[in-house]
């Protein structure tokens, strides 16, 4: 069968991006910049004084003085602009880009060896590792279709399709692993595109349509994580916000959150699939009735549940209880990699072909985000850069109410595409509560805290912010040619507009509506700065 790619390949030999030297260039020539010739801020070298994070590093023999402590800081800042470069511009594989991250981290020794060693290869690489093979297996036994036919098999047409992809998503994304979903539906928006596009064929030519792709993908990624809003079983960042609460004596119920924020998982959902409609309104191939029906055929055809497939949901059941249940204990990396045991244990995939299928790119690219974001954290270099921009919201005016939450959030969510959502949570969260407390605003600390929390499921923008982006980009191949269908650019061109739609409907949604409708206990705030003035004294 041939196979018309002509606006795919296209696409790869224009414009200034093809350009992969002088974007090695540029990068390099950033962290050069900022790294070795632009001087130390004194606000620097003052906070890992103050904070006694460079008696940690002089500790850890990473540093030698305050000064030095500071400017091993700055290198870690300077990565970050190489980083976005080279992950946007795949000037290099992206996965050699995560590399470089601990690469850059030994040899300017930024933490100590054993420590570097283990941001790169944690639970959450595990987790990631194993999620990859999960896709592989479902795809292989076929159990991605009747996936499909169960969530989307009874829509037709074009937008209702989307909509209902879009709005379910997100609000399943809010009680069970988005990461799952994302790596359960990835490989049955590629057999929906398929079965579309198919549909289309001339004489057994098949005519792609990389719009159509980039919309199911894209749809899916970011429907799943603005689901992390809606209760605190969506990630682990609204459980460590749960806990500073807890910690000055104002905890909140899960019911309590869900008041806040589920409400805002089908509007937000809503708005994903209004936005994704729009940008690629060009698409050719307008009609996914073609696709779903093939789809629901194909499982009709597949008859009842395979040996193998039952192998295959039972396992993907096994994990998802697992996650759930035995979450602290085991953490998400020890039930993730089940996905590599049982399928080959109970024969219904061969080892080779699951290696073979992972998408080690994603998985680099993923573990390198890591080892960035310990850098940030444990050398002040994310304080630092927290600090700075709330000294700009209190300069403005911006130091209480409406004006913190809408800064802090406009933060998080900036900061959350650099580091794990749950890391920018840890970060912010000791810094914002007391900010909220000592304003006195009615609804502190709950306010800020959601307004940090909330905006740390907005990753939409860089490949390397949340583990649905990689896992999407992992198993987003075309089922024919094998190549992928979204680049690590299209996160910067589709996601960061979408990114401050989400602030705005959490803006205007959440904190200027329900905030008041639902309201706030009275007295926590009270009971709050209570807590905070006794540990102060």
């Amino acid at each position: 069968m041939e196979h018309d790619n002509t606006e795919m390949d296209k696409s790869k030999k224009l414009g200034l991006l093809s350009n992969k030297m002088l974007w090695l260039i540029i990068g390099a020539a950033c962290f050069g910049i900022i790294g070795f010739i632009v001087p130390t801020p004194q606000s620097l070298i003052e906070l890992v004084e103050k904070q006694k994070i460079a008696e940690k590093l002089i500790e850890w023999h990473v540093a030698h003085d305050v000064a030095q402590a500071a400017w091993k800081a700055k290198l870690v800042l300077a990565m970050i602009p190489m980083a976005i470069i080279y992950f946007a511009t795949e000037a290099l594989p992206i996965g050699l880009v995560g590399i470089l991250m601990p690469v850059f981290a030994y040899f300017f020794k930024l933490l100590p060896m054993k420590m570097i060693g283990q941001t790169f290869a944690g639970d959450a690489p595990l987790f990631l590792l194993g999620v990859l093979a999960m896709g592989v297996t479902v795809i292989g036994v076929g159990l991605h279709k009747r996936l499909a036919t169960w969530i989307l098999g009874w829509t037709r047409g074009f937008v209702v399709p989307i909509v209902v992809l879009c709005v379910s998503m997100s609000v399943l994304g809010s009680f069970i692993s988005a990461h799952a979903m994302a790596a359960f539906m990835a490989p049955v928006m590629a057999a929906v595109y398929m079965g579309a596009v198919s549909a289309k064929n001339n004489q057994g030519v098949i005519e792609h349509d990389p719009q159509l792709a980039k919309l199911l993908l894209f749809s899916l990624c970011f429907a799943l994580n603005v689901g992390g809003v809606g209760s605190p079983a969506a990630g682990g960042r609204n459980v460590i916000m749960m806990g500073f609460w807890s910690d000055y004596n104002v905890p909140m119920s899960f019911g309590r959150w869900m008041m806040y924020g589920l409400p805002l998982t089908p509007v937000l959902g809503l708005a994903v699939a209004a936005y994704m409609l729009f940008v690629f309104r060009k698409v050719k191939t307008k009609d996914l009735t073609p696709g779903l029906l093939a789809i629901k055929e194909e499982t009709k055809k597949m008859g009842p549940m395979s040996y193998a497939e039952k192998v295959a949901f039972g396992m993907m059941l096994l994990i998802l209880f697992l996650w759930i249940v035995g979450g602290h204990d085991l953490g998400l990396g020890g039930p993730a990699l089940l996905a590599l045991v049982i399928p080959v244990v109970f024969k219904i995939a061969d080892w080779r072909k699951i290696l073979g299928g992972i998408s080690w790119d994603a998985w680099f690219m993923y573990c390198g985000a890591l080892t960035l974001g310990a850098l940030l954290k444990e050398t002040g270099a994310a304080l630092w850069l927290a600090q700075l921009f709330l000294s700009g919201l209190n300069a403005i005016g911006f130091g209480e109410g409406l004006g913190l939450w809408i800064g802090m959030s406009s933060f998080s969510g900036l900061m959350t595409n650099f580091m794990s959502d749950a890391g920018t949570t840890a970060l912010l969260g000791p810094i914002a509560v007391p900010m909220g407390i000592m304003s006195g605003v009615q609804g502190e600390p709950w306010a800020i805290g959601l307004a940090t929390a909330f905006a740390t499921s907005y990753a939409h923008f860089l490949i390397v912010g949340t583990p649905n982006n990689a896992i999407v980009y992992g198993l987003g191949v075309y089922p024919d040619t094998g190549r992928r269908m979204i680049s690590p650019i299209d996160f910067v061109k589709y996601g960061f507009f979408l990114w401050i739609i989400c602030l705005a409907i959490t803006w205007v949604l959440g904190f200027m509506l329900l905030y008041n409708v639902v309201g706030f206990p009275e007295g926590i705030t009270e009971t709050a700065k209570a807590v905070l003035m006794s540990t102060a004294n």
